[in-house]
């Protein structure tokens, strides 16, 4: 008798390979001081962060490619097995250079668990079910933001910050054995055609170039070696371009985003992912900043978020049964732009309850848009693409929150030191002070209260270019058609 996939281990598992990635994070994070002290080299501490981005943005849609070409679960269980090496490898770094190279290859298995786990999830569900279970992963990254920091310290403080990394090798290896026998695929039929290598080379060229520019953009302003990436970029996408034209078998088929549904949902995820860096970085120190919060109570306000995010994927599975996908979306971007709006007309004293009904309804939003794009790039493009739609509407999201996170950087940073120089107050440093909450206290109470208004203001300018976001977003709902066909697919 032919063995099947036992669709809910396997979901189970997507599940822990998800929250294994996400906890990452938030892991390190907090690990990370205790990392620089031990291994000395805190002038490239950000590299430890970066390059895992890097490396899993430029790697994501090769992998969404090869799941189509060769089969979701060797390119699933290959990522695992490279992010369990890298892990690995993080663990026994003795220097700050290792330990960012080791970042870079477990960077390259992440970038595989993400895209390619969601395409299963396509492949084993049909679409009211599949919402629900992308709710369920996204409370995965809900859960690793309030659970990574306690685990972090937890880990760091007892058996030493290398059992960050290391806890990940017997997790991942009883994953990978856990997906070989519970995982059967249908083995993708003999593919004469070869790899698009060249137009993968561009692609990824083109990624590097973008993402590492924004981020030297957030950290060092407009310089010579910016404007040189971004030329880069550039050029690498007029060959990309220009190859995938020619190539038998494209990386990505360009044909896909003359679809207006594909495109116009990519284009509202990429969007909302920038104005959720607005949330996720902003109102934690809007709480420590202006508020005088402790730490913690910054990630606690974002908790309601990543809670009722996973009621709205829930919500969005009903509606996508009955509604048209431009309907919701329509309803999911509102309710973020009355979130985003309310934040923007909030008073500085605002009582901090009130931060709990504002997060819990963006996060009812997002439940509703991001669940809602990803179905509908899924839902909107052939079968035999949907790895490759996957891993595009997964990498729109990557780009959408690496450029904001720079722009509203450059946002705050602007406005903080024009009001300093209003304020006549010359260190202009002192910002950094005043949101970590250990030295806040150490500044003069007149010059704090000073402080704190100049914060308040200059967040209101992050959170304007944040609605400007939401709005295009909405404008770009309206392009959503009726999607000429619903992929069926099976469920158990």
């Amino acid at each position: 008798m032919k063995r099947k996939t036992n669709v809910k281990v396997v979901t189970a598992g997507i599940f822990i390979a998800t929250f294994m990635s996400a906890i990452e994070g938030t892991i390190v994070t907090t690990a990370m001081p205790t990392i620089v002290g031990s291994l000395h080299g805190i002038e490239i501490m950000n590299w430890v962060f970066s390059i895992y981005l890097l490396t899993n943005a430029m790697i994501t849609p090769i992998y969404g490619k090869l799941a189509d070409k060769i089969g979701r679960k060797p390119i699933f269980i290959v990522g695992i097995l490279l992010f369990v090496l890298g892990s690995a490898l993080c663990g026994m770094s003795n220097e700050m250079l290792t330990l960012i190279i080791a970042r870079a290859i477990q960077g390259i298995g992440a970038g595989a668990i993400m895209p390619v786990s969601l395409t299963i999830i396509a492949d084993l569900y049909d679409l009211e079910k599949r919402a629900k279970v992308l709710g369920l992963t996204s409370a995965a990254w809900g859960i690793a933001s309030v659970f990574g920091p306690l685990a972090g310290g937890l880990i760091v403080d007892t058996v030493g910050w290398h059992w960050i990394f290391f806890i990940n090798v017997p997790i991942g290896l009883g994953l990978i054995g856990l997906l070989q026998y519970f995982f059967v695929e249908e083995k993708k039929s003999h593919q004469a055609k070869k790899m698009d290598i060249l137009g993968s080379l561009f692609l990824m060229l083109t990624l590097l170039s973008l993402l590492l520019g924004f981020q030297l953009l957030g950290d060092e302003g407009l310089s010579l070696s910016v404007g040189a990436l971004f030329i880069a970029s550039v050029l690498s996408l007029v060959f990309f371009i220009q190859t995938e034209k020619r190539a038998v078998d494209p990386v990505i088929n360009l044909k896909l985003f003359s679809n207006q549904t594909f495109a116009s949902v990519n284009i509202v995820a990429a969007l909302i992912s920038g104005f959720l860096m607005g949330l996720d970085v902003y109102i934690p120190m809007w709480m420590q900043g202006v508020l005088g919060k402790p730490a913690g109570v910054g990630g606690l306000v974002l908790a309601p978020m990543s809670i009722v995010w996973m009621y709205g994927s829930f919500l969005s599975g009903r509606l996508l049964r009955k509604y048209s996908v431009k309907w919701i979306l329509i309803v999911g971007l509102a309710i973020i732009l009355l979130g985003g709006g309310t934040l923007l007309a909030l008073p500085q004293q605002s009582p901090f309850w009130l931060f709990f009904i504002i997060t819990g309804a963006l996060g009812v939003g997002y439940g509703l848009s991001i669940t809602t794009t990803t179905v509908e790039a899924q839902a909107s493009v052939p079968k035999e693409e949907i790895g490759v739609a996957t891993s595009f509407n997964t990498l729109s999201r990557t780009i959408g929150q690496t450029v904001m996170v720079a722009l509203f950087g450059i946002i705050l940073n602007v406005a903080n030191s024009r009001q300093l120089i209003k304020a006549g107050i010359t260190d202009l440093d002192i910002m950094n002070r005043l949101i970590n909450p250990h030295t806040a206290i150490q500044i003069e109470l007149e010059l704090r209260i000073k402080l704190h208004k100049i914060l308040f203001d200059s967040l209101h300018w992050v959170y304007l270019a944040g609605l400007l976001l939401i709005i295009f977003a909405l404008i770009f709902s309206f392009m959503v058609g009726k999607p000429a066909r619903r992929v069926k697919l099976n469920e158990e």
